[in-house]
């Protein structure tokens, strides 16, 4: 009995000692290399690890020093430089289940893979790691990122599992392009829904709060949304960077409030911009909303050579359409005003009353082709109940007709100023009139003209001018149709004889003033030249007496002498 009990002894003192051997052997640098190219080579996995580490001062931890993990063939998932391992008794019947594990000082890459990560942990927490990948949609890179999920269940697409409760907060964080700091960032997971119960952070020198959720099917509802002294600068032109919310998934916010910000892009700047949107939802270039509401006050606002000046706006959103309870603005030096409505069935731009006053403006060069241009799908008419301009100045310095409006005045009512996503004037009653006028070196005074359109025709029951002693009275109407047939009639009393020179008719061997009567027809196509339609008749009677009778036909001007 005691020669077996001698052997039961040094059997056991052997096995102690081997077990110190391998617990010694394990934490060598040799050892933590046989191990990660034993896993690699019989796994799906390749693995690195520089060191195994463990302290009786925390007897159920293990730790792995400068660590290497992902799947053959694809970019690696880890890169940190130290892995805290907490072992649990779960592991007696699930050895891959940790109750702890910590990631410091490293990189995580959080792109969606087919890949089932072997391990599961009640929490998995970030130490100083920095984030990069993809995830619910958005692009994202974070620095000196702390975080804490529980439980951590990771599944194929899912790093984070099905459900799991989770913070974060980084020192930076990119979200598609946007740059934020000291951000921090609250919310669970719950069957692909994200919650998001509260996040914040320093964006573009301003501060961000929010809480938003993002359904299943990739849909966000912002419950709140507060940006406040943002000041955002960007290399996109004002076109590029709405485009941007076009690509995003619906999106319903339910409150936004963007305060005191900044934004500036490539050719375009708004300043000192308070906006408040409730109750609105985007999806894929449109809106909806049930009762929403959209205010907005700005310093400036500029896009290319457009500046506008203190607009302020408020908006009533409905299923009908949107309802525009106030907005004015200052632009080249005026004040405009309106109110109305935008109606979603029929696409029309209703407008109760549009004021103009005070405006100095220069026509752009290509004004005629921007009117010809169609409008956007999202407006087919547009219509102004009562239309008021005050002491308006307008320009036009094209070379091949220069001329300017001084003091223009203009009263207008029931006005179709679009029909089927094309300007013009389609309906109601114009009446325009100035103090003076310069039309390609002619100057005149009190310059007037009165209309009234319908479906079939534009009808200038009155257009006159006084010139230095004499007076240029007219009458025109216009078809509707796509040719533009029109008519015009013209009679100037004590006018200078050559009135008509600088507007296109040839010069008459006539001097003084003189009194004359102009007939003319011809259609005006929209980009076709309207000369060669012109035909029709011209007599004017000097001074002195002398007659000139001349005829234009296809453009062309012939007559006899003076008699």
């Amino acid at each position: 009995m005691r020669f077996i009990g001698k052997i039961l002894l040094t059997f056991a003192l052997l096995l102690v000692l081997a077990i110190v051997l391998v617990y010694v052997l394990l934490q060598t640098r040799w050892a933590a290399s046989w191990v990660s190219r034993w896993i690699s080579d019989n796994s799906e996995y390749r693995l690195s690890v520089e060191k195994l580490d463990h302290n009786w001062s925390t007897p159920g931890r293990v730790t792995l020093t400068n660590v290497i993990f992902g799947q053959k063939n694809q970019p690696e998932i880890l890169n940190a430089g130290e892995v805290d391992l907490d072992l649990s008794w779960r592991q007696i019947t699930d050895p891959y289940f940790f109750d702890h594990v910590v990631l410091v000082n490293g990189r995580l890459n959080a792109n969606p893979s087919a890949i089932k990560l072997p391990f599961q942990a009640n929490t998995l927490q970030l130490s100083k790691m920095a984030l990069t990948g993809n995830t619910a949609g958005l692009d994202i890179q974070g620095q000196q990122i702390n975080a804490g999920i529980s439980p951590w269940q990771p599944k194929p697409n899912q790093l984070l599992g099905d459900k799991a409760d989770f913070q974060l907060s980084a020192s930076s964080l990119t979200v598609n392009g946007l740059p934020a700091e000291n951000v921090l960032i609250q919310g669970n997971i719950n069957n692909k829904t994200l919650t998001l119960s509260n996040f914040g952070g320093d964006l573009a020198r301003g501060q961000l709060t929010g809480k938003a959720m993002q359904a299943a099917d990739g849909s966000w509802n912002i419950e709140n949304l507060r940006l406040s002294n943002v000041r955002l600068q960007t290399s996109k032109t004002l076109s590029a960077f709405f485009d941007d919310f076009q690509t995003l998934p619906k999106v319903t916010i339910q409150r936004l409030d963007l305060i005191d910000a900044r934004l500036q892009g490539t050719d375009w700047a708004f300043s000192d911009v308070d906006l408040s949107v409730q109750d609105l939802t985007l999806e894929k270039g449109d809106w909806q909303s049930d009762d929403g509401e959209i205010t907005l006050n700005a310093t400036d606002m500029i896009d290319g050579n457009l500046h506008i000046q203190d607009p302020i706006i408020n908006l009533d959103l409905s299923p009908q359409g949107i309802s525009i309870k106030q907005a004015t603005a200052r632009w080249e030096r005026s004040l405009l005003r309106t109110t109305g409505n935008w109606l979603r069935a029929n696409k029309r731009l209703q407008l109760d009353e549009l004021s103009v006053a005070g405006l100095e403006y220069t026509l752009p060069q290509n004004w005629k082709q921007l009117w010809l241009q169609a409008l956007p799908a999202s407006l087919s008419e547009i219509s102004v109940s009562r239309f008021i301009a005050n002491r308006n100045l307008i320009i036009d310095i094209n070379p091949q007709f220069p001329f300017q409006i001084t003091a223009l005045d203009g009263l207008g009512s029931n006005l179709l100023l679009a029909r089927d996503h094309q300007w013009g004037v389609w309906g109601g009653k114009l009446n325009l009139n100035a103090s003076e006028a310069t039309f390609n070196r002619n100057d005149v005074r009190r310059p007037s003209i009165t209309l009234d359109a319908n479906d079939s025709q534009v009808n200038i029951s009155e257009l006159s001018a006084f010139t230095k002693e004499g007076l240029l009275e007219a009458t025109a109407t216009v078809d509707q149709q796509p040719q533009r047939h029109f008519t015009v009639k013209l009679n100037g009393r004590a006018v200078p004889a050559n009135e008509l020179e600088n507007w296109g008719w040839p010069h008459l061997a006539l001097e003084g003033n003189a009194n004359m009567q102009l007939n003319l027809q011809g259609q005006m196509p929209a980009n076709v030249d309207y000369k060669p339609t012109l035909r029709g008749s011209l007599q004017v009677t000097g001074s002195n007496g002398q007659i000139v009778n001349q005829q234009i036909v296809n453009g062309l001007v012939s007559g006899a002498a003076p008699q």
